[in-house]
């Protein structure tokens, strides 16, 4: 019998993969291209839309097909992860960007933001979409887009350009593009936006009318996992059954389908979880209120969110800008030469702090520096910053959960450090543990789309595929904990305040 796989692509920051997953839930192939990073300007961060798809197109899906020696009619089914709140906007007609995608870390709204918070402040919008006003969603970087791109705002009305986060855009370009291409987006992706109501997931007039988008350039909201249609490029006759953004998709990858359960994905900034269930949790102490997935008609699953900004980047940052090292993983050797951080702390507020904090005025800061310092205590620093920032994240959730995290999924690229992720069980207190398969979000992706086509039967299902590879359990002394805590918090203290508004 011939074999049959599930497709994901995962859309990120930094590149576009697509992976190959077999029935066991385990990966086959990938395929993989980096594209351009934009910093044009102080705070501004931009991705080319038409470079992304052409490298899907051209390179990524057909290194994943070479790579398992198989034939596009053996994908049962793709599923797509994204990088979130990215905004792209292109012309209906030509399929053209009007201009780059401004991503997630761009920060050229703050100014729009702080207006929102001081006129109009926070309760107006956590009652419709669950989210405060942040440079992090799509619809400040919208309105951006109607003041500064001559008549955008009068094509919109018309329909004559759409908008969407990436999912949107390869959806949209593998189903057809300017010929009948599908417009549409899954219930993640639209509750990062600001213009999604939380509670019926439907696009909210209030909001829209609020920041002047018209309804006739967004795409139609789905759920998370449902047979959306049939790609028409690049995988002919293949159906689309799947799209979540990146987070939730490591979510779903890591099998937390119970309320309580939490993941954190550690790459480039670093994304803690909590799965609340069918209660919409709104939450008191600085974490987001987002969806967690939806599969097809059934209840959608909420979770809390805490974004950290500045994680994974800390490193390279240390190694690229710096030149303290020459590959990302010497820093836990570098790290290991001492014993502690000698008193150093690093607080990564590059361009602010994201959650608990959301301050856009802070900015990073180095702190405990005396003549005994070496580079080997700022390693440590570097890489305890993770941990305190997590801490901080994890802290909140307790404070908001009824239920108190027990134990803590990790995932992505700094999960390889096993000093950082013994540190985490340290500070947090609880075990840390990382699953054999540590592409989540892409298998978070493969799964939703798996189960919206009957490749898995159910999430108990999904469940069995899941199997711990590592385990770190606490053994910080509690007093050494609490007072290295209290040291980084005013460490956070000195950040604040630096960047005018």
């Amino acid at each position: 019998m011939v074999e049959r796989y599930v497709m994901s692509i995962d859309q990120g920051t930094m590149s576009t993969r697509c992976i190959l997953f077999d029935h066991q839930g385990r990966l086959v192939s990938v395929g993989q291209r980096e594209h351009e990073q934009y910093f044009s300007k102080p705070g501004w961060a931009e991705h080319d839309p038409a470079e992304i798809w052409s490298h899907l197109r051209r390179v990524v899906v057909p290194r994943a097909l070479e790579g398992a020696g198989i034939r596009p009619e053996q994908i049962v089914a793709i599923g797509i992860a994204n990088q979130r709140e990215t905004t792209v906007v292109w012309d209906r007609r030509t399929g053209v960007p009007v201009c780059h995608a401004i991503t997630w870390q761009d920060t050229r709204t703050s100014g729009y933001v702080e207006e929102l918070r001081r006129t109009t402040g926070d309760d107006f919008f956590l009652e419709r979409c669950g989210l405060s006003p942040t440079t992090y969603f799509s619809a400040p970087r919208l309105r951006w887009l109607f003041d500064h791109v001559d008549g955008l705002r009068e094509r919109a009305g018309r329909g004559d350009v759409l908008f969407g986060t990436m999912e949107s855009w390869l959806i949209w370009n593998l189903t057809g593009g300017p010929d009948g291409g599908l417009h549409l987006t899954d219930a993640t992706n639209a509750s990062r936006t600001m213009l999604m109501n939380i509670r019926s997931l439907t696009w909210d007039d209030e909001l829209l009318a609020y920041f002047d988008v018209p309804r006739a350039m967004l795409p139609e909201i789905r759920p998370s996992a449902e047979c959306y249609g049939m790609a028409r490029a690049l995988l002919p006759q293949v159906p689309i059954c799947a799209a979540l953004g990146d987070q939730q998709a490591a979510l779903f990858g890591q099998t937390c389908f119970a309320s309580g359960e939490a993941k954190c994905t550690y790459g480039t900034g670093s994304f803690l979880l909590l799965n609340t269930g069918t209660e919409l949790v709104r939450s008191r102490h600085g974490l987001l209120t987002t969806v967690g997935y939806k599969v097809g008609d059934e209840p959608t699953v909420y979770a809390l969110e805490g974004p950290i900004a500045v994680t994974g980047s800390l490193v390279q940052w240390f190694r690229d800008r710096l030149g303290m090292i020459h590959s990302a993983p010497e820093i836990e050797t570098l790290a290991r030469g001492v014993e502690d951080n000698g008193g150093c702390y690093i607080v990564p507020a590059f361009s602010g702090l994201f959650a608990p904090h959301w301050r856009s005025d802070a900015r990073g800061v180095i702190v405990g520096l005396t003549s005994y310092i070496t580079k080997g205590h700022l390693a440590r620093a570097v890489l305890e910053a993770t941990g305190w920032q997590t801490r901080e994240v994890v802290d909140a959730m307790n404070a908001d959960s009824p239920q108190p995290l027990r134990q803590l999924k990790v995932d992505g690229g700094m999960t390889s450090n096993n000093l950082l992720m013994q540190f985490l069980a340290d500070v947090l207190d609880l075990p840390v543990v990382r699953p054999m398969v540590s592409e989540t979000v892409s298998l978070g992706a493969a799964y939703a789309a798996g189960l919206a086509s009957g490749y898995w039967p159910d999430l108990e299902g999904l469940r069995r595929n899941w199997h711990r590879a590592a385990q770190w359990m606490p053994t910080m002394d509690p007093a050494r904990r609490e007072a290295e805590y209290e040291n980084w918090q005013r460490a956070v203290e000195r950040s604040l305040g630096w960047a005018g508004t």
